[in-house]
């Protein structure tokens, strides 16, 4: 998988092309829900087992012209480079969900396992690479926070909220 330097390197180009052709692109920013339990309960192996089977899915759920990338820990990043409307990144995103929460058969455990997911969309939520992953990783925190499994679009006040005192949310 693409380290997050090749990943930037992929969306930069992907911006360069869309901008050309007039039309968007979308970056996924996976988190998986609940990761830690099972990483905690059955052990590191089993939990790196489970982040490879979560691999090998997400790889054969999208396109070859797409890029999928671990940010670390439980976290993946798919870049949809050739979109031709922002709904198309819903698909996307709904189809890796009903794919990561299908079970994991691993070392005689089926496990279960959900993400979340928040989506930026270029060039509306970002006109760069690490405006686009910090946006969609602010709406996957919103998925998290109106209860995982999910995705979510990014939407400008996400940032505003990220940025106020707990207790002070914009509704």
């Amino acid at each position: 998988m693409p380290n997050r330097l090749l990943l930037n390197d992929r969306i930069t180009q992907s911006i360069a092309l869309a901008g050309r052709q007039n039309r968007p692109i979308a970056v996924l920013f996976l988190d998986l829900d609940r990761f830690k339990y099972i990483n905690d309960s059955l052990g590191h192996r089993v939990g790196d087992k489970l982040l490879q089977s979560v691999s090998k899915r997400l790889l054969a759920g999208v396109r070859g012209s797409d890029t999928v990338s671990r940010q670390g820990g439980d976290e993946f990043v798919v870049l949809l480079s050739e979109i031709t409307y922002p709904g198309d990144a819903a698909t996307s995103a709904k189809k890796i969900l009903l794919s990561v929460s299908a079970p994991h058969s691993i070392e005689e455990h089926d496990l279960h396992i959900d993400g979340s997911i928040g989506i930026s969309v270029y060039p509306e939520d970002g006109e760069d690479a690490e405006t686009l992953i910090k946006n969609a990783d602010a709406a996957m925190y919103h998925v998290k926070e109106k209860g995982r499994n999910n995705f979510q679009f990014f939407k400008a006040d996400m940032n505003m909220q990220a940025a106020l005192p707990s207790g002070f949310g914009l509704n």
